[in-house]
């Protein structure tokens, strides 16, 4: 299977059928998605859409994907699913944690994650939208996935190991909002068994972001991500003397294949 880095904690993974399940759309705010996955065609390739909570960089391109692919299943958690139907959002798919969801080639369950959640937070009033959560996605005859959400560090992540034994992990490594990358190498070292982690909730900077207005525009408004930027790598190096979980770095809209040996 293939993953796709859209950047921050976006992504999308390419299942072996064909289908695409994007993670998150923070799409057009988003100054590590390259302009060409906002484009119409990219967005009708869209086969279902997972929210891990309802915060704006995690939600802020679902209209725009609604639009451009109305058909499109919306998974989200009960509270958060219940204020998208309110606001006009249809074919959403209410679930909690420990529910699943079952398509053709996967079947995704809602986790656990330690994260606060509202909705509409940067327009006026937050709303309450339930709590953040992750999700595991097993792969029909491939690779079972774990994309953590935001989260911090939290002893369920040996439970989820034990029962759902994933091989990836996209993992919360950023500080500031989600776990420290020293926090998130324990977790590889001491929570979970899996082959390979890519680091999560990264902004990029000057240098690798794909587009270099946009992120002009959120460090005015938002100056706080210049904490999180490039943390990746900060993961990597905590990591180099650990053979037994390869760190794999996605470069903002990078796409690479997985299988019990990378390629």
């Amino acid at each position: 299977m293939k993953i796709l880095r859209l950047g921050h904690a976006s992504y999308v993974l390419k299942s072996k059928a064909g289908n695409n399940y994007l993670i998150d759309p923070f799409l057009h705010a988003n100054p590590g998605c390259p302009e060409q996955y906002l484009s119409p065609d990219f967005l009708q390739s869209i086969s279902a859409v997972f929210l891990t909570h309802g915060h704006f960089d995690h939600t802020e391109g679902l209209q725009d994907l609604v639009k451009n692919n109305p058909d499109v299943q919306i998974i989200a958690q009960y509270d958060l699913g219940l204020i998208l139907l309110q606001n006009g959002f249809e074919n959403v798919q209410l679930i909690n944690i420990g529910g699943k969801v079952r398509f053709s080639d996967v079947h995704a369950t809602m986790v656990k994650a330690n994260h606060s959640s509202s909705y509409n937070e940067i327009i006026g009033a937050p709303m309450y939208a339930g709590t953040a959560v992750g999700y595991m996605f097993n792969f029909i005859d491939d690779m079972t996935i774990y994309h953590s959400g935001d989260t911090a560090m939290m002893s369920d992540m040996e439970l989820f190991q034990k029962f759902h034994q994933p091989d990836v992990a996209i993992l919360s490594a950023s500080g500031q909002f989600v776990m420290e990358p020293e926090e998130a190498a324990f977790v590889v070292k001491n929570l979970l068994e899996v082959k390979y982690v890519i680091p999560n909730h990264q902004f990029p900077n000057h240098q690798t972001t794909p587009r270099k207005e946009v992120l002009d525009g959120m460090l005015e408004n938002f100056p706080v991500i210049e904490t999180m930027m490039n943390k990746d790598h900060k993961l990597k190096e905590l990591l180099e003397d650990y053979d037994q979980t390869e760190v794999v770095l996605l470069n903002y809209g990078e796409e690479r294949e997985f299988s019990f040996s990378i390629s």
